[in-house]
């Protein structure tokens, strides 16, 4: 008898354990979709400016 009322509890304690730890918190809502990226035009890439006061 004492058993069964102790496993009666602890399933209980159990159930209600895994229960409260289910689902997210705050508000639910659906997210918005991400920015699509703006397309990057083309260019060559630049050369740096040529020195003439390489040492020789």
């Amino acid at each position: 008898m004492k058993s069964s009322i102790a496993l009666n509890i602890g399933t209980a304690a159990m159930v209600f354990g895994l229960l409260s730890g289910c689902g997210q918190t705050g508000p639910l809502y659906m997210p918005t979709p991400p920015a699509k990226p703006q397309p990057v035009p083309a260019q060559p890439p630049a050369m740096p400016p040529v020195s003439s006061s390489v040492a020789q």
